[in-house]
């Protein structure tokens, strides 16, 4: 009888062990598995998919969003959120556009854009940690702010009629991918070191993991806040940049929506919400994968409206998965 109860007590051991290690490579590989499963049901469900073509148009896609999603990667690690990046990217775009219009060297249009990208990045980050106040309001606020100065600019339309250098930004080709991916790319490749060989990224991690414990321990939580803030709209000024060489124009109704998709790529690619965890190449895949639905919905003829109702569905699961994986 003991030998039994032993026997039975050992193999609940063993199975409580397994479904460990298994919750384990769920919550480490998930998301890859989750991404792989996503392409072969595509692959099955449209032709075109795996060709060459469309995967480096899916790439091309995503390296705006992907740009974006760096910066909102750093913010949420420390424990914020940006919900005027949307807003910005398109002031950045318009900015750059009228630059480009007035015959200002191209280089100097890019850093009056970026710059402009920055100080509303630094504005969101002051008044965030000097007022006290929620990063969703002031950057909520940042967004109809953001949005309606580049109307002003633009007199609500379209900024074109734009020289030949400028559009090489968003055509160039170099090993048969196309020039933003590699500036996509190369941010991914910033914000690693940032966050995991700097003392700033370490800083980002202690405010996000516990604030007070990192005010105690002596880091300048207000100088920190505002230099992330500031990094991520140095960031969306760029995104900004290669969205107007792309379409050819400063679109100041652009990017709408553009805060969400790159807050869900984010959180999908396992950036708690909560603060504190996180790496850009979660972030990549997470924006991988956004692209990867939106390119696939647009191969099986999915209308719009329906695709609105899928993203929106993602966002949820992407916020229910965050909290899973914190408890």
């Amino acid at each position: 009888m003991k030998a039994n109860t032993h026997l039975e007590s050992q193999t609940k051991n063993i199975w409580s062990q397994s479904r460990l290690k298994i919750k384990g490579y769920a919550g480490k590989y998930g998301i890859l598995i989750g991404f792989i499963a996503i392409c072969i049901f595509l692959s099955f469900a449209s032709p075109v998919f795996l060709t060459s073509a469309n995967l480096i148009n899916i790439l091309k896609q995503v390296s705006i969003i992907g740009i974006v999603s760096m910066g909102m990667t750093m913010i949420i690690i420390s424990g914020g959120i940006d919900l005027s990046v949307g807003s910005i990217l398109a002031l950045t775009s318009v900015v750059v556009a009228v630059c480009a219009q007035n015959s200002i060297p191209l280089i100097l249009c890019i850093l009056i854009a970026i710059a402009v990208g920055g100080l509303a990045g630094m504005i969101n980050g002051y008044v965030t940690a000097k007022g006290a106040i929620s990063p969703f309001i002031v950057t909520l606020g940042m967004m109809t702010v953001a949005r309606g100065i580049a109307l002003i600019i633009s007199n609500g339309m379209p900024v074109s009629g734009l020289p030949e250098t400028f559009f090489t930004l968003g055509s160039t080709v170099f090993l048969g991918l196309p020039l933003p991916v590699y500036i996509f790319f190369l941010m991914i490749f910033v914000t690693t070191i940032l966050l995991k060989k700097t003392r700033f990224g370490r800083h980002l991690y202690a405010i996000g993991g516990n604030e007070q414990a990192a005010l105690v321990s002596g880091i300048n939580i207000t100088k920190v806040k505002v230099w992330v803030y500031v990094i991520g709209g140095l960031l969306t000024g760029l995104a900004g940049v290669v969205l107007a060489a792309r379409v050819g124009a400063g679109q100041p109704n652009a990017a709408v929506g553009y805060e969400l998709d790159a807050i869900a790529a984010v959180v999908i690619g396992g950036v708690s919400f909560s603060g504190g965890i996180g790496h850009p190449l979660g972030a990549l895949l997470g924006t991988l994968i956004i692209g990867v639905i939106n390119n696939g919905l647009d191969l099986m003829n999915v209308p719009t409206y329906y695709q609105q109702i899928i993203k929106g569905l993602i966002i949820v699961a992407a916020v229910l998965l965050d909290k899973n994986r914190a408890k």
